[in-house]
C-alpha cells in the first residue's frame, strides 16, 4: 500500500475533524477541556496557515483518501519549542507504523522551522499514543502551568537537536 504525507489543504478540514472527533469520543475524551469542543475544529487549515512556525499534515491512502493528520505550533512554554498537535489516524491506518513514521516526519520539519524542542499533551485514556511517544524518545514531564486543554493530564518532551530530554 502507497501511503504519503503531505501539506493539509482547506479541503481537509472537516475530514480531519471528524477524524479527532471519532479517536477522542472512542476513547471517552470527548468533553471539556479537550481539542474536541475547539471553536477552530472545524477549520484547521486557516489556524496552521497563519504562521511559517506552524504546519499540519495529513496522511494519504493510496485512493488520495486522507486517514490521518499531525500537526505542529509554536509555544511558549520552553524557549525554541513547537507542540505536536493532534496526531490523529483512522482505523485503517492504525498498526501500520504510521504514528512513528509521522512523529518522525513531523519532527524533521520542526528543526527545520528553526525549533529545537518538542512538547506534547495526551491523556491516560490514549494508552497506544503514550506508547508511541514514549517509543519516539519523548519522555514525560511534570504538568507545565498554562495548559490550556484541562483535561489531559501526561505531558511530554524531546530535545530535538541532541535527543535528550529536559
Amino acid at each position: 500500500m502507497s501511503y504519503k504525507i503531505r501539506e493539509m489543504v482547506p479541503e481537509d478540514n472537516l475530514v480531519i475533524a471528524e477524524l479527532i472527533r471519532y479517536n477522542l469520543k472512542k476513547h471517552g475524551l470527548d468533553i471539556p477541556g479537550t481539542v474536541y469542543f475547539d471553536e477552530g475544529i472545524d477549520n484547521l487549515y486557516d489556524f496552521y496557515s497563519e504562521s511559517e512556525k506552524r504546519g499540519y499534515y495529513v496522511l494519504t491512502d493510496q485512493e488520495g483518501t486522507v486517514v490521518g493528520g499531525i500537526g505542529l505550533a509554536e509555544i511558549s512554554l520552553f524557549e525554541n519549542c513547537a507542540e505536536l498537535q493532534k496526531l490523529y489516524l483512522s482505523d485503517s491506518a492504525k498498526g501500520k507504523g504510521w504514528g512513528y513514521k509521522m512523529i518522525s516526519f513531523l519532527e524533521e520539519k520542526m528543526i527545520e522551522k528553526g525549533y529545537k524542542s518538542a512538547y506534547l499533551e495526551t491523556h491516560d485514556n490514549l494508552k497506544v499514543a503514550i506508547h508511541t511517544y514514549e517509543k519516539s524518545g519523548y519522555k514525560e514531564i511534570e504538568r507545565p502551568k498554562g495548559v490550556v486543554h484541562g483535561a489531559m493530564n501526561r505531558f511530554y518532551y524531546k530535545n530535538l537537536l541532541e535527543g535528550e530530554t529536559k
